[in-house]
């Protein structure tokens, strides 16, 4: 449709995209997004173009997606289309400084699309005793190996290093993980990986100077394997008496994965 139009309100360095709803296909949606976003950051300068869709409107997310838009977040339950019914809307932005097209703007795109998942990264440190150290924190009630989430293009290796030095005060290295588990949904959280490494075993000095200002860390425990159910959820206990006992590899919810 020749007279299909996309507008542009603009506040400081901020467009707003929007258009009237009608029945266009996804090409020209995409041509008139593309035309009027190129237009305007470039005659006026603008640092950021944004939109607000609902979110079953799969022809405007396609042809955003293909105009180098990316996702940035959820209102959740904000439209009611119809009494009692509420659904979301979406929240698409292109900034001035974005890579749009080539196949850097495409992943970008995708990665702004696509499903993320919790990368978390823990360490199992024993004591000549075989007492294993689990950490008492400020924000839940039950006790957990330290470390913790990996940071946004950090590795699980140094991720897990630098949370062993935060929570702990010692520097460590760590090689091949122990375990890679999968964990499912849980308390409000969505599901994660976790990669669980090899501390070793602690002498007697390296015990003794455990411990940081980390406000989070309410104390050190050693805890004897047989007392585990007592400070850790069962998740824990189950990944934890299977690495005492020597495997290594992949599980799932704290359960080995067989070979098929």
């Amino acid at each position: 449709m020749s007279d299909f139009r996309v507008s542009v309100d603009i506040s400081g360095g901020v467009g707003t995209l929007r258009w009237e709803e009608q029945a266009v296909d996804v090409d020209t949606l995409q041509r008139a997004i593309s035309l009027a976003s190129d237009d305007a950051i470039l005659a006026h300068d603008l640092r950021r173009l944004q939109v607000e869709l609902p979110e079953w409107d799969t022809a405007a997310r396609v042809a955003l997606h293909r105009a180098g838009f990316r996702l940035e977040g959820r209102l959740r339950s904000a439209i009611e289309p119809e009494q009692g019914v509420y659904r979301d809307i979406l929240v698409y932005a292109r900034l001035a400084v974005d890579t749009v097209y080539g196949e850097i703007g495409f992943s970008g795109v995708l990665d702004s699309i696509l499903p993320t998942k919790r990368l978390i990264s823990h360490a199992l440190f024993r004591d000549a005793e075989g007492r294993v150290l689990l950490l008492e924190t400020s924000y839940k009630k039950d006790w957990e190996l330290p470390g913790g989430v990996v940071e946004r293009g950090e590795s699980p290796k140094l991720g897990g290093e630098r949370e062993c030095l935060e929570e702990l005060g010692i520097e460590v290295r760590f090689g091949q993980p122990l375990l890679v588990d999968w964990m499912p949904p849980y308390l409000g959280w969505s599901d994660a990986v976790e990669f669980v490494f090899d501390g070793g075993v602690l002498d007697d000095d390296t015990v003794s100077r455990l411990g940081t200002d980390d406000r989070e860390i309410v104390a050190i425990h050693w805890v004897a394997p047989e007392d585990l159910d007592h400070h850790v959820i069962e998740l824990s206990a189950r990944r934890i008496r299977l690495m005492l006992d020597g495997y290594t590899g992949l599980t799932e919810n704290g359960y080995p994965v067989s070979a098929p």
